[in-house]
């Protein structure tokens, strides 16, 4: 791994351009801020009692855009905002990041209700590296099991005790763990195409939630063999108070079926909570959090129906931004993989 080094100061993106006219709530203080909030959650709510969620061809007078769409790019820039990203006058180019998780697991048999044993939860510590653009590699040490996975910018690998090692099909996805709440930047793109859906609460914060499904040609890419992905759909919970991205669900349905046997559904949903933000070179980042993962089989045989859940609890202990020295080679696939890619695997 590259040395850890001192922290530098963050770099970020370009300010978006204005998608709403009136006040800017950056330029007048705390105060004008909060009222700049309420008068844009007023306007939404009144949206939303028109049908907004249930007439998507309702449209914005300005330029002829979606209502969902110019409400979703609105919220993701004053979450930039938020986070301290606009104020910066670059962007950052590599990240190091270490924390420790705890994991536990349960198992339901979906069809009798009953609840399998509980697996005692694990101890375990994470190390991550980042650098733009697209490349990342982290390892996960949980108990006597360890993963390993990266990134290159082209191809997005795994190794994985029970798995081998493997390169992930479809369009390159960015590392889960990178957008809870560690680069406001990569998860402010993943929601650049989002719709805005309305109003949740999440615990005692009131959200905005913005949707982002994956397109047919995405999705039909990570399909393999007898295994086709039918959809994948990803929720931003938003809160209203500050602005920051506290929750996110990821939920993907797919369908398996073998010659000559019938079709099961695993549906995969990982629904993850960030808390306590504090600021690192000026970016507000995450440093505690809880994702729950779910995964459902079903099918039209009792025994075709089972249920797994597993529980993570994580904590950030450190982060770094601008890490000198980290070159593009520490992120270079592992020998297979570049054989498997024809040598493409490497930039």
């Amino acid at each position: 791994m590259a040395p850890r080094s001192r922290r530098h100061q963050v770099s970020s993106v370009q300010p978006l351009g204005p998608l709403m006219e009136g006040l800017d709530p950056e330029a007048h203080g705390e105060r004008s801020k909060e009222r700049y909030w309420e008068m844009f959650r007023a306007w939404l709510r009144v949206q939303v009692d028109k049908g907004m969620s249930d007439q998507p061809s309702r449209h914005f007078s300005i330029k002829d855009t979606p209502i969902e769409t110019s409400s979703a790019r609105y919220i993701v820039q004053q979450y930039l905002a938020a986070t301290g990203c606009l104020k910066q006058s670059k962007r950052m180019k590599s990240m190091y990041v270490a924390g420790r998780v705890k994991v536990a697991c349960h198992e339901t048999d979906c069809g009798s209700g009953r609840i399998g044993a509980r697996a005692r939860g694990e101890q375990g510590c994470f190390v991550l590296w980042q650098k733009s653009p697209g490349m990342w590699s982290v390892e996960l040490a949980v108990g006597d099991h360890k993963a390993v996975a990266g990134s290159n910018g082209e191809v997005v690998w795994r190794n994985l005790a029970w798995l081998g090692t493997n390169a992930a099909r479809g369009p390159r996805r960015p590392l889960r763990r990178i957008v809870q709440g560690l680069d406001p930047n990569a998860a402010a793109s993943m929601f650049s195409s989002a719709q805005c859906l309305g109003e949740k609460r999440v615990g005692e914060e009131n959200c905005f939630v913005l949707k982002v499904s994956a397109d047919r040609a995405a999705v039909a890419e990570r399909s393999e063999g007898p295994c086709e992905v039918i959809r994948h759909v990803l929720y931003g919970y938003f809160s209203q108070r500050s602005g920051l991205l506290i929750y996110i669900e990821d939920s993907q349905l797919s369908r398996v079926q073998a010659p000559g046997s019938d079709a099961t559904y695993w549906e995969t949903t990982i629904g993850s909570l960030m808390e306590e933000y504090k600021q690192v070179d000026g970016v507000a980042v995450a440093h505690r959090g809880r994702s729950i993962a779910s995964v459902i089989r079903f099918g039209d045989g009792p025994s075709d129906k089972a249920r797994i859940r597993m529980e993570e609890e994580w904590r950030i202990e450190d982060v770094v931004f601008d890490v000198p020295g980290l070159s593009d080679e520490y992120f270079i696939p592992p020998k297979e993989i570049m054989a498997m890619a024809g040598g493409s695997g490497s930039k």
